[in-house]
């Protein structure tokens, strides 16, 4: 069998395959799941950066993913990444001569 790449264990088994027609395998000892060669793609910082531009514009994930050509998941756990980096503070503000606070939060990206 095929050793585990977490725990470099022999003791896996068959686990079905993946959406790619790969079979899929997992480890009996520490239960991750793995494929014999995965094909990880590498996300580089242009693709980041552009994604960060986009993220800005308001534009829905599933848009940006194809456009940048990511994974939807991927992409929705980067920007919730992004979004716990950012600073964020209420501000308080009053509207007109009315004594109703409308409170507003402001999120600055950097």
């Amino acid at each position: 069998m095929l050793p585990c790449p977490n725990c470099q264990s022999t003791h896996t088994v068959k686990n079905g395959f993946t959406h790619h027609h790969k079979q899929n395998h997992r480890c009996r000892n520490c239960g991750k799941q793995f494929t014999q060669n995965p094909t990880n793609k590498i996300i580089t910082q242009n693709t980041r950066t552009l994604i960060d531009r986009l993220l800005l514009e308001k534009i829905p994930l599933a848009g940006i993913a194809r456009a940048a050509q990511v994974g939807e998941t991927w992409l929705q756990a980067y920007a919730n990444k992004k979004l716990e980096s950012v600073p964020q503070k209420i501000q308080n503000t009053k509207k007109g001569f009315d004594s109703r606070v409308r409170r507003t939060l402001v999120i600055r990206w950097q």
